[in-house]
């Protein structure tokens, strides 16, 4: 492996192509596509400045790196990474990849992230203003994960997550096959017109959760007193552990909590209409 220590770069696509290349301490300036169609790459203590450094790439490990923010959009169309150990300033990163590992990452800015990736593994990694962050992605693994931004996970299939605190309005939309272990999820909307969303002793907070919901599991939960109005055209079975505020028109199943402020049953009600509401948990 051919390695590069103590230089700087910049210009368009000035390491284009490069095979086995470890970059050191290296500082990629601001222009466009620094490490284009490149594989077998490694970069530790390196700092990106400029627009997409890594588009189409094949296999490549960034440790103790930073990536300002104008090396927005830097990894796209890629696979086989492993980051750890790095900062992340630059919005709109990791679209369309597959198989990318992220460990002890921080992406203060990361909206529009993650988008359309498969084979996503996460571990220790905090992310900030991420508005729209993993839609349309699938097969992902996260631990220990703290996150603030609205309207993520959308759309996303085969998701497991443990020891997350996430805030987020409109998070887990249209999702398939999403298990939550362990987490607070706090935000508006939660897990509307998703199947198969699974909770496991998770902490619920914020308004008309779990709604229009297909085969939802809820086990060993809480609900915060402004996690009103749940349930509504809902398919679900759950048990919770604490008082709920209100549950409006659940469509069937069965649901346990220590108490209900108020059901609310309407004429908006959809069949089967016969979803248990017990309090002797």
């Amino acid at each position: 492996m051919k390695i590069i220590e103590n230089q700087t770069f910049g210009g368009e696509r000035p390491l284009f192509a490069s095979k086995g290349l470890k970059l050191v301490n290296v500082t990629i300036t601001p222009g466009e596509s620094a490490l284009k169609e490149c594989s077998d790459i490694e970069a530790e203590h390196c700092e990106f400045q400029g627009k997409y450094p890594f588009w189409h790439v094949d296999g490549f490990r960034i440790k103790n790196c930073t990536f300002r923010e104008g090396a927005r959009a830097a990894l796209w169309y890629s696979k086989h990474l492993y980051m750890s150990d790095t900062l992340v300033e630059a919005p709109k990163m990791f679209r369309e990849m597959t198989d990318l590992t992220l460990e002890n990452v921080n992406i203060p800015d990361a909206q529009e992230t993650l988008w359309h990736c498969h084979d996503v593994k996460l571990r220790n990694v905090e992310v900030s203003k991420a508005d729209y962050l993993f839609m349309h992605s699938s097969d992902i693994d996260i631990k220990d994960y703290c996150q603030q931004g609205n309207y993520s996970f959308q759309y996303c299939k085969n998701v497991v997550i443990r020891d997350a605190v996430i805030n987020s309005k409109d998070a887990f939309w249209g999702t398939e096959d999403v298990t939550v272990y362990d987490s607070t999820l706090i935000g508006e909307y939660l897990g509307w017109h998703s199947k198969r969303l699974r909770l496991v002793n998770c902490r619920i907070g914020g308004t008309q959760p779990l709604c229009y919901a297909t085969d939802l599991v809820m086990e060993n939960c809480t609900f915060d007193a402004d996690a009103d109005l749940a349930f509504e055209d809902s398919t679900v079975n759950a048990t919770i552990l604490s008082g709920i505020t209100s549950i409006k028109n659940p469509r069937s199943g069965k649901i346990e909590a220590k108490s209900v402020g108020e059901i609310i049953i309407d004429d908006n009600i959809k069949s089967p209409a016969d979803c248990i509401i017990a309090t002797e948990i």
